[in-house]
């Protein structure tokens, strides 16, 4: 099996191919005078890795032109980030399922899929083939692990949040909570862990993705208020859209830390492992 990312994988795609021992296979890009993508590489092995994070339109298009060059070979699909994920739900008559239509064209012509903390695994139902989703709370567990803070608070964004804050939790024992918004008037909103005090604590905010920032930016503020020795946050997906490690940052988020599914000056630990393990148990 050999190895073939795009432009946006290119680092974890390395990675995974040294924990493979697979050759990864050189591909040239490049952009015509009207903007069109061009790719051209070697020829395909009988079996081909892609890997490639859906971060942009960009992205996808360079992923379904690398999935067509692969074509006759039998192909296995990692999308580590899937831009598109969190549109899984129609709202109005005429609006487009768009995971859905991602999905399906991702996994044409090929064999499995594998996803790292999609947004919603009910999305996985949508692809042509089979597909496996995998998560990074044990690795998050680990690189908090090697921080040195003393009884840390693992604290989820939402409810929704609080069984991927569980996982994360459990590698080190942790105590493990959610936020929880209280509206006190039209404009003044509180939010405060749900069960647990944060006095004198260092609280670690994990997610699946951080995006822009605004929810975690303002929880800071309120968790220092209440006593937090510090805040540090931790996601899979690095997004960072709109000046969101910086907004972060001057809230007093003490650290940010992401994955490399998006490729970040931030990413300080990587999902190749779980990607690899992943790839092993589906062949």
């Amino acid at each position: 099996m050999k190895v073939i990312s795009t432009e946006s994988s290119q680092i974890l795609a390395a990675r995974i191919a040294g924990m493979l021992k697979s050759d990864i296979v050189d591909v040239k890009f490049s952009r015509f005078p009207d903007g069109e993508l061009y790719l051209k590489t070697a020829c395909p092995d009988p079996e081909m890795l892609v890997i490639g994070s859906v971060t942009s339109n960009d992205a996808l298009v360079q992923l379904l032109l690398i999935i067509d060059a692969c074509e006759g070979s039998s192909i296995s699909l990692v999308i580590p980030y899937m831009a598109y994920a969190r549109q899984d739900k129609q709202f109005n008559p005429g609006e487009p399922l768009s995971a859905r239509a991602v999905a399906r064209a991702l996994s044409q012509n090929v064999e499995r899929v594998i996803t790292v903390n999609i947004h919603e695994e009910d999305v996985l139902r949508h692809f042509a083939a089979p597909a496996t989703n995998l998560s990074l709370a044990e690795d998050i567990g680990q690189y908090i692990g090697k921080l040195g803070l003393t009884d840390p608070l693992i604290l989820a964004p939402d409810e929704g949040a609080w069984k991927f804050a569980g996982d994360v939790a459990a590698v080190g024992d942790w105590d493990a909570d959610h936020l929880e918004k209280t509206r006190f008037s039209g404009e003044n909103v509180g939010i405060a862990p749900k069960n647990l005090d944060v006095n004198g604590r260092d609280v670690v905010t994990v997610d699946d993705i951080i995006s822009t920032g605004g929810t975690l930016a303002t929880a800071t503020s309120m968790l220092y208020a209440q006593g937090a020795r510090a805040i540090h946050a931790m996601c899979v997906h690095g997004v960072m859209t709109g000046g969101a490690y910086t907004h972060l940052i001057s809230a007093g988020v003490r650290d940010i830390v992401c994955s490399d599914t998006i490729e970040r000056a931030c990413s300080r630990y990587t999902a190749a492992r779980r990607i690899s393990a992943g790839i092993g148990e589906c062949l």
